[in-house]
């Protein structure tokens, strides 16, 4: 056929004409446009390591709204790259022009067909949306990626996504029955069987290269690179939906899908086989496949170092150093057992087990979903990268195939942890390349990658498309006249080159819009940010894009993060959306320093949970990066007033603590506690906390006053630490924790109000200030930890600094690590995880007539993590309500002016529905002054500290 080329679009050329494209749209369309740095930035990357600023972004509200903006950029002849979850791999959901975001709006279940088994949805829907529609009634969406919690059905049906159940259930495409779509040229269409008429010369470019489509293309099901020619054939129905599936957006727009539902098996069962080695597992798969498994998923030992590196043991595993995880289902126990056992025999090792417990099951596949993330670094905590992310071979080829990858790796001297699909011959992996300087070693490997897949007969891509990372590389795999067919169908539905340019046609160099070069190395100066080698740079770059942030773990009580993005569901407000803004003041053009207006105004909503710091697969401390940047933008200027008021609390605390009373009676009329409040920069919606006589003075204090001279007999003896909150504000808690502990047959000597963690300092950027408090607290804490003595803490918050943030700002001090190791919650104690243990015989209280709401505080729940308390509750008999997510106080960052409002959204996340669900009767259980305050001023609710409900059974 004749070689066609297509036209350039162009992009606004500068400030007027963006401005003038973006009034124009924003007069088309209802939803909102943005062409505000900050919001370009957020938009200027996936999950890829591809970075190019849109000019405009916009959010259409319904399929009339897309197709004005489209019909506007069409117009003013502005490229246009359609986003889902943002979760692309290969950077296709980034590109110069318009992005325009479905996720936000756009995010209908229009109508499901139970009789039919269909659902039609518009392209914004997040598919854990579409399942949790229809699980109760045995159906769900086929395919699941890993990254299915935010994962939209428009991005999906783009890159033909699959996951592990496309082994039985198909990929996107095999469910997907018709596309509502626009194309390049603005034609509205109804795509599905028999309609290659629908696009004028498609019939007739399709007849004129029959014999090329049926030996190039279709040839095993993970051949996605490219355009998927082979359903336009006439002998598979001439589908022109299913031919939109995996064009990546460069086709069509979609404006809403109709796909087909799926029946699950009642019983699945999942199992664990264990080999020498990732390609020997891979050699068992083909066996496996007659089985009709539901997935076969494969996993490295690298990455199963990594995941216990990250987030601690793994569940046990048969032996070996490869392994597979198989699910296999029947609508009978019977039937599903005996699927397995005939499985088993065929699985060429009798290195196996049945994993009958569904949380350790959840738990392997959780490993698996987060695979992307967590092999975002490599065993060496360096950074690895995506780009050869999902290339696939045929099944029967994958052993073969991963050995020759392996020698391939260790010729360019690159670390990668194999992961993937194995059961469809699709593997990933992130590559441990440097990209610091430029691009060379990254094209290096992937051309030779891509000769090696093309070899065994395999695609570049096996789910995620091709996008920048692999377009240019087609040429590899497919003979001229294939990529000059794909030129020959582009220009039919786009000749203008209108939609998502730079993709599968005209490629952009897969060298080319590299984000990583650009960021220079940029030392902290506050935070020792460790696992990124001192290198601001390189912890924000921890950020691989892969959107778990963004997901509903709250609603579904799997994480606490990120509770601003659940409250608000803006870009702005997630962990990913920061972390984009802080890597474009770092290496960017958009952001003019991590001092500019646009950094404070991403970082404002942000709590400091410090949720991300253990739900982040990749590892990302948003609360750490945000102070190390309040630290460089306030370091020896004047700050806002909330840095002196709230930041300072510990201070004014003891200052008050020397008249409590006077000071509360002075505050206490309404007036004269609104101006305070106001004067201090905080919401006058707030109020002040009655103020008490501080428990350092108090009789339980002064009898077990600390003083690691008289200490003789250190095996049964615990210290506790009474911080400045508990201490001046709560003083009955840490005298509850005291006797607690003695009748559990401990001796507790006390150090109060005088060690203070500067944990607002630290919230608030005052690293110096904070440095100083820390410095202080290790000459009173120092001495007994280093003899081993447990420290036992009240304020999770508090806790949280001597676990996480002490040895990020003393790194150099010994004294640091030996506190951190040695600092325990009250729960630990009485489980028996610290050295002095409960005595014998002691019990726990009787608290099977309790009912409770319980928040753990999410420092608690990032830092040290809420198992020993859920044990002690669990052993106690009480009935818990556990919450998920920050109660939204957050410290001091609830009170400030200008979050009120938020908060309050945050605290309907969970913990207010908790609250008003309740059972009457029901107990508030809250260790954090926070969220005991939260529940006070939003619900009216006195929430109590564990030791306080242990203290009243005891008596």
């Amino acid at each position: 056929m004749a070689r066609v080329t297509t036209t350039a679009p162009r992009t606004p050329s500068d400030t007027s004409d963006t401005a003038a494209f973006a009034a124009e749209l924003d007069r088309a369309i209802d939803g909102e446009v943005d062409a505000s740095p900050r919001r370009r930035a957020e938009y200027s990357t996936d999950a890829s390591n591809y970075r190019i600023p849109p000019q405009v972004v916009a959010y259409p509200r319904d399929a009339a709204d897309l197709e004005a903006a489209l019909a506007t950029a069409r117009d003013a002849r502005v490229p246009v790259t359609m986003r889902g979850g943002g979760t692309s791999v290969a950077g296709n959901a980034i590109g110069p022009g318009l992005v325009l975001d479905t996720s936000r709006h756009m995010t209908r279940i229009l109508d499901v067909d139970l009789d039919a088994k269909t659902a039609r949805v518009q392209p914004g829907v997040v598919l854990s949306e579409l399942q949790k529609k229809v699980a109760a009634q045995g159906l769900r969406f086929g395919p699941d990626p890993s990254t299915s919690t935010r994962a939209t059905l428009g991005g999906m049906i783009g890159n033909n996504a699959c996951g592990p159940h496309a082994v039985a259930f198909g990929r996107t495409v095999d469910n997907v029955l018709a596309l509502d779509a626009v194309d390049g040229l603005g034609r509205r269409f109804t795509a599905g069987p028999r309609g290659l008429a629908t696009i004028s010369g498609l019939e007739e470019l399709v007849q004129a290269n029959l014999a090329l489509i049926r030996t190039e293309f279709g040839r095993f099901s993970r051949q996605v690179s490219g355009y998927s020619l082979e359903h336009l054939l006439p002998e598979l129905g001439g589908d022109l939906a299913k031919f939109l599936v995996g064009t990546e957006g460069t086709l069509a727009t979609i404006l809403e899908a109709t796909v087909r539902l799926v029946d699950v098996p009642p019983v699945r069962l999942t199992a664990a086989f264990g080999y020498a080695d990732m390609p020997a597992a891979a050699d068992a798969v083909v066996p496996m496949l007659a089985h009709k498994p539901q997935a076969v998923e494969g996993l490295d030992a690298r990455l199963v170092a990594r995941v216990a590196g990250a987030t601690g043991p793994v569940p046990d595993l048969p032996h070996g150093a490869g392994w597979l995880f198989v699910e296999v289902g029947g609508d009978t126990e019977e039937e599903a057992r005996a699927t397995l056992a005939a499985l088993a025999a065929d699985s060429g090792t009798a290195s196996w087990r049945e994993v009958s417990d569904p949380k350790e099951a959840a738990r392997l596949w959780a490993i698996r979903a987060d695979g992307a993330g967590l092999s975002g670094r490599t065993p060496e905590n360096q950074e690895a990268w995506p780009g050869w992310e999902d290339a696939a071979v045929p099944p029967e080829k994958l052993g073969a195939y991963l050995r020759d990858f392996d020698a391939l790796m260790d010729r360019h001297g690159v670390v990668g942890q194999p992961f993937g699909h194995f059961g469809d011959g699709c593997i990933h992996v992130r590559l441990g390349i440097p990209m610091q300087e430029d691009g060379r070693p990254l094209r290096a490997f992937m051309e030779d990658a891509a000769a090696l897949v093309a070899q065994h007969g395999g695609s570049l891509s096996g789910e995620h498309g091709d996008g920048r990372a692999r377009s240019e590389l087609l040429s590899t795999m497919y003979s001229p006249e294939a990529v000059d067919l794909f030129k020959g169908v582009k220009h039919l539905f786009d000749p203008e080159n209108h939609l998502n340019p730079g993709v599968i046609v005209d490629p952009d160099p897969l060298d080319a819009h590299l984000r990583r070069p650009a960021a220079k190395h940029t030392p902290s100066l506050g935070i020792a940010l460790a696992h990124d080698h001192g290198d601001l740079a390189e912890a924000v770059h921890r950020c691989t894009g892969v959107g778990k942030c963004r997901a509903d773990s709250i609603g579904s009580g799997s994480g606490f993060m990120c509770p601003s993005y659940q409250a608000t569901g803006d870009e702005k407000d997630v962990t990913r959306g920061r972390a984009r803004v802080l890597q474009d003041a770092l290496n960017g053009t958009l952001i003019g320093g991590l001092a500019a207006p646009e950094v404070r105004e991403s970082l404002d909503l942000c709590l400091s949970c410090k949720a991300c710091s253990s739900d982040c697969p990749s590892g990302v401390d948003m609360a750490a990066y945000k102070s190390e940047v309040l630290h460089r933008t306030y370091k020896n200027k004047v700050r806002p007033v909330t840095h002196y008021s709230i930041g300072w609390l510990p201070r004014w605390l003891k200052v008050v603590g020397l008249a409590p009373r006077l000071i509360t009676a002075v505050l206490k009329p309404r007036p004269i506690q609104k101006l305070a409040v106001s004067i201090a920069g905080m919401d006058t919606r707030r109020n002040l906390p009655e103020f008490k006589v501080p428990f350092r003075r108090s009789e339980t204090a002064r009898t077990r006053r600390a003083n690691p001279a008289k200490a003789t007999r250190l095996d049964n003896l615990v210290v506790l630490w009474a911080d400045s909150f508990t201490d001046g504000l709560d003083p009955e808690i840490p005298d509850a924790v005291v006797k607690v502990l003695e009748d559990a047959g401990l001796d507790v000597v006390v150090v109060a109000g005088d060690a203070c963690c500067g944990v607002t300092w630290i919230s608030t950027g005052q690293l110096d200030g904070a440095k100083k408090h820390l410095e202080h607290l290790l000459t009173v804490l120092g001495p007994w930890a280093v003899n081993g003595v447990p420290i036992v803490g009240v304020e999770p918050s508090c806790m949280g600094v001597l676990r996480g943030d002490l040895t990020e700002l003393l790194p150099k001090d010994p004294r640091a690590l030996a506190v951190a190791s040695s600092t325990f919650t009250l729960a630990e104690v009485l489980t028996g995880r610290a050295p002095a243990k409960p005595r014998d015989g002691w019990r726990v209280p009787d608290l099977r007539d309790v009912t409770a709401v319980v928040q753990p505080h999410c420092h608690q729940y990032s830092v040290m993590g809420y198992a020993a308390d859920r044990e002690l509750l669990a052993r106690a008999g009480a009935t818990v309500t556990e919450t998920a997510g920050c109660c939204g106080l957050a410290g001091n960052w609830g009170t400030e002016k200008g979050h009120y409002e938020t908060s309050v959204k945050v605290a309907e996340n969970s913990l207010l529905p908790a609250l008003r669900e309740a059972p009457e009767g029901s107990i508030y259980l809250a260790d954090g002054v926070s969220c005991r305050t939260q529940a006070d001023d939003l619900a009216g609710v006195q929430g109590r500290h564990l030791a306080q409900l242990l203290l009243e059974r005891l008596a």
